[in-house]
């Protein structure tokens, strides 16, 4: 991971701290080889700091948490979703901007 303050989930910390979570969640469904990720990574790195203590912000790569991207319906990527009280809050399906994914946050922290 690039910052300090994000997580990486998985399949199996992803009920845990993801949807257990007592502060919203921003999750980055990803993968290695997908250029576009790549391009929204640093993004997601300038949310995680700006957000640290209020949001949780993490990242789940869809080729190795298999059950959790086929759980959430992940089709395209790069998919951010936004979850609040373990439910899914905001759904952003492709490249994403910051302007975007900022209004989203102020909505719910």
């Amino acid at each position: 991971m690039a910052s300090e303050h994000i997580k990486e989930f998985t399949d199996e910390n992803f009920q845990e701290e993801v949807l257990q979570s007592d502060v919203p969640v921003l999750v980055d469904f990803w993968a290695e080889w997908c250029m576009p990720c790549r391009m929204l990574a640093p993004t997601i790195d300038e949310l995680a700091g700006e957000w640290a203590g209020k949001v949780k912000v993490g990242k789940i790569d869809t080729d190795k948490a298999r059950n959790t991207s086929i759980e959430y319906k992940i089709t395209a990527i790069p998919t951010v979703i936004i979850f609040k009280s373990g439910e899914v809050a905001k759904k952003f399906v492709g490249l994403t901007n910051k302007n975007d994914l900022q209004a989203a946050l102020e909505d719910l922290a």
